[in-house]
């Protein structure tokens, strides 16, 4: 009996071996192209910074926030691939970094215009990165560092950033509304902020400017020429001691970038300790070894997964309390619910399970779910692989559209922290069930594993086909098989490469690719951070029974 059992044995051994040796080489990849969006213009740009007297944004944030501690990047693949006018094929990591780090002990999150990107400028990608992070701000309760160094909206595209809701303009509304909620807004002014980019340091609770380095002004030397005739230079125009010493539109002069970090941090020295609204357990890591769960991810993304074991790699103790486990075998599992710890932070599940098509059965019960844990004040994680609801007329006569809008309701009126982590196929209606973007999850991250879309390229390639097919035999010129072929495969290759985790991130469909081994802490800090503001009281819609 044993040796008969052998070859299976080794067989699946071999599967867990190839499975991480893929998933390890995808994440090279994942490497590659975050040190595209970190490190633009190389050591020739870093030189230049050093040359007045700067550093990498990155270098200044981390002396920023408290020493030893983490820096959570947000976004960092944006502006790749987005082929702006005058060539601008790419604008690395959006231009600007944002991310969530420590200050004296308490979140918050930082901001920093990155100069070696066209100046800082501000296209629609950058404004897109820097509205999500003061949305997160905004409502998780977190003071905001702004590190300015801007040479403001990119003009050429000035009605894609400047006009409307969501553009250059809302930046500043957004740092007054926080403002006035008691969510301070500080500026650490490194370089030039001109015209609207101004506001930036005037608009601040408190604003640092740095000797001969910082410049703020609603109109720079030029313009003053060619409006009033002035000649005036930067330094006697807007410099750092015309605003703290004259003007009054800044607050903290200092020497160099050293002292006005040290200054930032002083600012917020005396802000009372943040307090999560949740009770913590002790942390404790997973039973198993953190590399099972490259070895527990198929290889093919539209493969079936082990949901329990998947959660049980992530979860504090592997420790996984299971909601409903025996209702409908086959059906009502495809989506797992239940609790777990992470971080010691007590969290409800809604996980994808098996091949993840979400059945009738599936939906009440993750609707179910999801009224129970925004009952109880328990903040959700939905961990995302379904390829759709399940289609035909038994579904149908089922109830699976009513149980699925039953789904999509509650997880939309649900009042608790929720964080979405995508782990595989994430299409259709299911990206609505499971917590998608447009849903306003606290948090949403992606795998390299992670493919977002209406739909598989294949099945795209399928449905538009027949609809390409039917139009040349209306016109009389029916498709040859070596046309049906080269459609198909363009299909494919649109739908599958605007799915994939790179084109998603560009587009900032995702606050942060994860690799596999970084889950347990980003889901930490995302779930410590969500919880700072009180969670509100459960209100549902007309949910069809």
């Amino acid at each position: 009996m044993f040796l008969q059992d052998t070859p299976s044995l080794l067989q699946k051994d071999s599967t867990i071996s190839e499975n991480r040796m893929f998933w390890e080489t995808e994440e090279k990849k994942l490497d590659d192209r975050v040190y595209q969006a970190t490190w633009p213009g190389g050591q020739k740009a870093v030189d230049r910074l050093t040359k007045q007297g700067k550093k990498p944004v990155r270098d200044l944030i981390q002396q920023l926030i408290d020493p030893g501690s983490m820096f959570f990047e947000l976004g960092q693949l944006a502006g790749f691939g987005v082929n702006y006018p005058g060539g601008i094929d790419d604008v690395p990591c959006g231009g600007v970094v944002t991310g969530i780090g420590k200050i004296n002990g308490n979140w918050t999150m930082i901001f920093g215009n990155d100069s070696r990107v066209k100046a800082g400028a501000y296209f629609p990608i950058t404004l897109k990165k820097h509205m999500r992070a003061q949305a997160i701000a905004e409502r998780c309760g977190l003071n905001c560092v702004y590190i300015a160094d801007s040479a403001g909206a990119f003009l050429p595209m000035q009605v894609d950033v400047f006009p409307d809701d969501g553009h250059f303009g809302s930046m500043f509304y957004n740092m007054a509304r926080m403002s006035a909620k008691g969510l301070k807004q500080i500026t650490m002014s490194t370089g030039g902020n001109t015209a609207g980019g101004a506001y930036i340091v005037f608009m601040a609770c408190q604003s640092v400017m740095i000797d001969k380095m910082s410049y703020s002004f609603l109109g720079g030397p030029p313009l003053v020429k060619m409006a009033t005739g002035e000649v005036i230079s930067a330094e006697d125009l807007g410099g750092a001691r015309v605003h703290t010493q004259v003007s009054g539109g800044a607050d903290h002069f200092c020497a160099n970038q050293d002292e006005a970090v040290s200054r930032v941090r002083e600012i917020l020295a005396l802000d009372a300790p943040q307090k999560i609204h949740s009770h913590r357990y002790a942390d404790a890591p997973p039973t198993s070894p953190p590399e099972t769960i490259y070895d527990l991810m198929p290889s093919q993304v539209h493969q079936g997964i082990d949901g329990r074991r998947i959660i049980q790699a992530i979860a504090d103790d592997s420790y996984f309390i299971e909601y409903k486990k025996s209702y409908a075998p086959g059906r009502g599992d495809n989506i797992l619910t239940g609790k777990i710890r992470i971080k010691g932070i007590p969290v409800g599940v809604v996980a994808s399970n098996s091949v993840g098509i979400i059945f009738a059965e599936a939906a009440r019960k993750a609707a179910e779910w999801v009224v129970r844990c925004s009952q109880e004040k328990t903040p959700l994680l939905f961990v995302q692989s379904a390829p759709g609801y399940m289609v035909g007329s038994e579904s149908e006569h089922q109830g699976i559209g009513k149980y699925g809008s039953d789904m999509v309701r509650t997880v939309a009126c649900a009042q608790v922290p929720r964080i979405q982590l995508v782990i595989g196929p994430d299409n259709g209606a299911a990206n609505y069930g499971m917590c998608g973007r447009a849903y306003r999850p606290h948090f949403l991250f992606s795998t390299m594993r992670a493919r977002t879309g209406v739909m598989s390229g294949r099945s795209a390639a399928g449905v538009l086909l027949s609809i390409e097919e039917k139009k040349r035999e209306v016109k009389g010129k029916p498709m040859t098989a070596e046309e049906k072929q080269a459609f198909s495969q363009k299909m494919i290759e649109k739908y599958d490469g605007e799915a994939h985790p790179f084109f998603c991130g560009s587009r900032l469909l995702t606050d942060r690719v994860l690799k596999f081994s970084e889950i347990r802490d980003w889901l930490g800090m995302a779930f410590e951070v969500s919880l700072i503001e009180p969670i509100g009281e459960p209100a549902f819609g007309n949910v069809r029974f």
